[in-house]
């Protein structure tokens, strides 16, 4: 939503109105493609401490990729922790959360 202000009344005839009409568009596609980037970011973000995760739990209990990412998960369902949170936590303390 775009507000318009103006001292004087009357101010806005339709020319000003469709030029805001057209400036408000624009606006609402450029945050939403700035959310979308960000969010896109963030998944990077989260697949890589997951990656990173798995290769642990991979390289200390001789586990294939499948079964890593089970047990982060499982410990994400268990503790209802986000799973990026869980990986997180392992790649930082060198734990699974209790």
């Amino acid at each position: 939503m775009l507000g318009l202000y103006s001292v004087h009344p009357d101010a806005f005839g339709p020319d000003e109105e469709a030029v805001a009409q057209i400036l408000a568009r624009h606006a609402s596609v450029a945050v939403a493609s700035a959310r979308h980037e960000v969010n896109l970011a963030n998944a990077v973000d989260a697949r890589k401490l997951v990656g990173q995760a798995m290769g642990i739990l991979m390289e200390r209990y001789d586990l294939d990729s499948d079964r890593a990412f089970a047990i982060l998960r499982r410990y994400s369902q268990d503790t209802n922790t986000k799973l990026r949170d869980v990986a997180a936590q392992l790649i930082q303390t060198r734990k699974l959360p209790h």
